[in-house]
């Protein structure tokens, strides 16, 4: 499976200890950034994360910033992102089976890193279940079409 991270300076440290994650457990992982602290715009890495994912460049992506709030809103923009803020593993759990999220948004300075790696864990292991489910994605993909 193919993930692509980015983060912002204040998700830096936290997207660094992700990518490592993810390697040693065997992920394909391409880092589009940040690659230190100075400080750099969020919506930057939100969008080469989306287009990432929605390209088919990735099958699912991780971003970070301060709290996760605006890589959320600013990866929500581009077409086709679902991209879930989750603080917890039942947030991560949800976003995948209910939502069918793609994009997993994440806080560097509100979440430690062991529970943030649980939580990506967590993201990547779960499945979308269908279902009625499936109808409320429809909807949403409706509402981005314009209908």
């Amino acid at each position: 499976m193919r993930i692509v991270v980015g983060a912002d300076h204040g998700g830096y440290r936290l997207k660094e200890e992700i990518a490592r994650f993810l390697a040693d457990e065997g992920y394909e992982v391409e880092d589009v950034g940040t690659f230190d602290e100075e400080s750099t715009d969020y919506p930057d890495y939100a969008v080469q994360v989306a287009r990432a994912v929605t390209e088919g460049r990735a099958d699912l992506g991780i971003l970070v910033c301060g709290t996760g709030i605006g890589m959320s809103v600013a990866a929500n923009k581009v077409r086709g992102v679902r991209a879930a803020l989750a603080t917890d593993c039942y947030m991560a759990r949800m976003a995948r089976e209910h939502n069918d999220a793609n994009i997993l948004c994440l806080g560097g300075r509100v979440l430690g890193v062991g529970s943030a790696l649980e939580v990506v864990r967590t993201f990547l292991e779960a499945r979308f279940a269908g279902g009625r489910h499936a109808r409320r994605i429809g909807k949403i993909e409706a509402i981005e079409r314009g209908e």
